[in-house]
């Protein structure tokens, strides 16, 4: 891994965009999360992007865009394989988890697939899972494209913060720091939706007040 980690940011600019691109991508559609967790990768473009090597912003914006399309392709191939998927030799020895990883599914849906970006194994079977179990595409899309936002843009900026000390903080990144990063992100959600209840609340309030005083 130390190799791998090493020859990422020794690379060009462009093969520092691919390479952390199609890692993002693969752990979600391919399962190669299995082998090199996704934020691992995600953490060393902040790094490569803190040495001036690549574009913060367009690092970022890169690492999104393959965690969204990455669980969009992982979603189709569970939908379409089905129980077949599960029977493979990678998976069947994850059996027990898959199972926590079905019933989490069951019991929270789409905020299942939210939160499981923040977990290595959940990330790179949710997706599946919720394709076949025929989650409708559109609130898989919309949970799909809030964790990969969060945790995308989370991850990027923490390896650019990082610079140099990023062994550190990519041993920790699978871990500790994204329990911080997903708590912070339910936080901002559940602010956003008392906030927007209040907001949906208050002209029907007025309109009583009004029709109160008329009558």
């Amino acid at each position: 891994m130390t190799g791998f980690i090493d020859g990422l940011l020794n690379v060009s600019p462009v093969v520092a965009y691919i390479a952390v691109f199609c890692l993002v991508f693969a752990e979600d559609a391919l399962f190669v999360g299995f082998v090199i967790p996704g934020e691992t990768a995600a953490v060393l473009g902040g790094v490569v992007a803190s040495r001036g090597e690549v574009q913060l912003g367009a690092m970022m914006a890169l690492v999104v865009a393959a965690a969204v399309i990455g669980d969009s392709v992982g979603y189709e191939v569970g939908k379409h394989l089905g129980s077949r998927l599960m029977k493979t030799r990678l998976l069947s020895r994850h059996s027990g988890r898959l199972d926590n990883a079905q019933d989490f599914l069951r019991r929270k849906g789409g905020t299942a697939v939210f939160l499981g970006r923040f977990t290595a194994f959940f990330r790179a079977v949710m997706p599946a899972l919720a394709g076949t179990s025929r989650m409708p595409y559109g609130r898989f899309l919309a949970y799909n494209a809030a964790g990969g936002v969060t945790w995308g843009i989370g991850f990027v900026l923490l390896g650019f913060l990082a610079g140099n000390s990023y062994e550190a903080v990519a041993q920790a990144a699978g871990r500790d720091l994204a329990v911080v990063i997903a708590a912070v992100a339910v936080a901002a959600l559940i602010t956003w939706h008392f906030r927007s209840r209040r907001r949906r609340q208050r002209p029907a309030t007025s309109r009583q007040k009004h029709d109160g005083g008329n009558s």
